[in-house]
C-alpha cells in the first residue's frame, strides 16, 4: 500500500473561509460583486501597501487589463522574464504585441537587471523603447526592482510587476508589486492564498483601477439599459471567491512563517551533501520561499534533477522541474532573447520540493529521507 500522496503546493484552508462563505450565502451574496468582494480589495490593498485593489477572475486577466491599460498593443515589443510560468507572457500575445524575452541573474533567479537595462537603452537609442516590461518575482522571491524601475522611468518603459508567486515577501521591507504601474497577484490553488481561483491587480492610480473595473464588467456604461461603448471582458472575482480570500488573508503571515520553516529545514537537511545547493536568498528580499527550490551541480554528483524527481515520485512525493524558460517554449520559437544562459542551467538542474504551509514535518521528513537515500 502506497503512503500517503504529498503534494507540491497544496490549498491550505481552515475554519475562517468556511465562515466567510456561509456569510455570503445567508445573506444571498452569491452574485459576482458583493460586499465580500469590497472587504477583500480593500484589506488586500493595505496589506500590500497600494492605494488600490481590483479583484479578478485569474492572474493572467489582472496582467492582460495591466497591458491594455497601459497601451500596449500591435507593434509594440514588451520585456519579459523569460524563467516563468507562461501566463507572465502570454497576455503580451493577447494585445497583439510581441514578447522579448531577458534572462535571470544568480542572486535570485529573477531577471537580470543589467541586461535588461541594456536591451532598452539599445532599443530607445534605435528610436523604439518597449513599451512595457513585465517584471516577474519568481518563487516567493522578490527581483532587484530598483535598477529596472530607474531604467524604465528614463525611458518612458509602463512597469508591471508579476507578483504572482511573491504575496507575503519583501524588496527593501516592501511589497513587491507595488512599485510599477500595475501589479499582478494570483490566487491560484497552488498559491499561497487562494480562492479556488482568482487574481488581483493593484495599483496606486485610482483612474487605471477604475478603467481595470469597467472593462472587467463587460465595459457596461452608465446607463439603465446595457450600452456599451467598448469592448470588455467577463474578469470579475466573484463574491464568494472573495469570502475564501478574506479567510485566507487571515492566515497570510502564518502560512509564510511556514514556508520559510520548510525551506530552512530542507537547507538544514541538506548541508551537507555534495551537490545539492539550495536557491540562494536576495540580500535586498525577504523570500516566501512559496515554493522551496534547489539546484544540483554536475560536477559534484552525478544524480540529476529528474532522476531526483523520479525518486520521490516513486514514493507517492510531487516533486517538479524548475520553470522551462519561455524561450524555450515550442510556442515562442523564433522570440527574441538576451541573456547568458543562466535560465536555462536552471531548468537543467533545477527543483521544487513539496512546500506547502499545511505540510507537516512528518511528511516534510518523509521528502527528506528519500533525497538523502539517493545520495546516501
Amino acid at each position: 500500500m502506497k503512503p500517503n500522496r504529498i503534494y507540491l503546493s497544496p490549498p491550505d484552508i481552515g475554519s475562517a473561509e468556511i465562515e466567510f462563505v456561509l456569510e455570503a450565502f445567508a445573506s444571498n451574496w452569491i452574485a459576482p460583486v458583493g460586499p465580500n468582494l469590497d472587504s477583500f480589495e480593500k484589506q488586500f490593498a493595505t496589506i500590500v501597501g497600494s492605494k488600490y485593489a481590483v479583484a479578478l477572475s485569474s492572474g493572467t486577466a489582472a496582467l492582460h487589463l495591466a497591458l491594455r491599460l497601459a497601451g500596449v498593443g500591435p507593434g509594440d515589443e514588451v520585456l519579459c522574464s523569460s524563467l516563468t510560468f507562461i501566463a507572465s507572457a502570454s497576455p503580451i500575445t493577447y494585445v497583439g504585441a510581441t514578447p522579448v524575452f531577458i534572462d535571470s541573474e544568480e542572486i535570485s533567479w529573477n531577471m537580470d537587471s543589467a541586461i535588461a537595462c541594456e536591451i532598452i537603452e539599445r532599443k530607445a537609442k534605435a528610436g523604439k523603447a518597449p513599451k512595457a516590461l513585465i517584471l516577474v518575482h519568481l518563487y516567493g522571491q522578490s527581483a532587484d526592482i530598483a535598477p529596472i524601475k530607474a531604467c524604465c522611468d528614463k525611458y518612458g518603459v509602463k512597469l508591471i510587476e508579476d507578483a504572482a508567486e511573491a504575496l507575503g515577501a519583501t524588496y527593501h521591507c516592501r511589497a513587491p508589486g507595488s512599485f510599477g504601474i500595475a501589479g499582478i497577484h494570483s490566487f491560484n490553488g497552488n498559491k499561497i492564498i487562494t480562492t479556488s481561483g482568482g487574481g488581483m491587480m493593484v495599483t496606486d492610480d485610482e483612474a487605471f483601477a477604475q478603467q481595470a473595473r469597467y472593462l472587467a464588467t463587460q465595459a457596461r456604461d452608465s446607463a439603465p439599459h446595457y450600452q456599451h461603448s467598448v469592448i470588455g471582458y467577463n474578469y470579475r472575482l466573484s463574491n464568494i471567491s472573495a469570502s475564501i480570500g478574506l479567510g485566507q488573508l487571515e492566515g497570510l503571515a502564518q502560512k509564510v512563517v511556514a514556508r520559510r520553516g520548510h525551506y530552512q529545514a530542507y537547507k538544514e537537511a541538506f548541508k551537507n551533501i555534495s551537490g545539492i545547493i539550495m536557491q540562494p536568498e536576495a540580500p535586498w528580499s525577504e523570500s516566501t520561499h512559496w515554493l522551496t527550490c534547489l539546484t544540483l551541480d554536475p560536477q559534484r554528483t552525478k544524480i540529476t534533477a529528474e532522476q531526483l524527481r523520479l525518486a520521490l515520485e516513486a514514493e507517492n512525493i510531487e516533486a517538479r522541474p524548475i520553470w522551462k524558460p519561455l524561450h524555450l517554449q515550442p510556442v515562442f520559437k523564433g522570440a527574441e532573447y538576451h541573456g547568458r544562459g543562466v535560465s536555462d542551467r536552471l531548468f537543467g538542474t533545477g527543483l521544487c520540493l513539496p512546500s506547502g504551509s499545511a505540510m507537516t514535518p512528518g511528511d516534510r521528513d518523509r521528502v527528506i529521507k528519500v533525497i538523502k537515500t539517493q545520495f546516501a
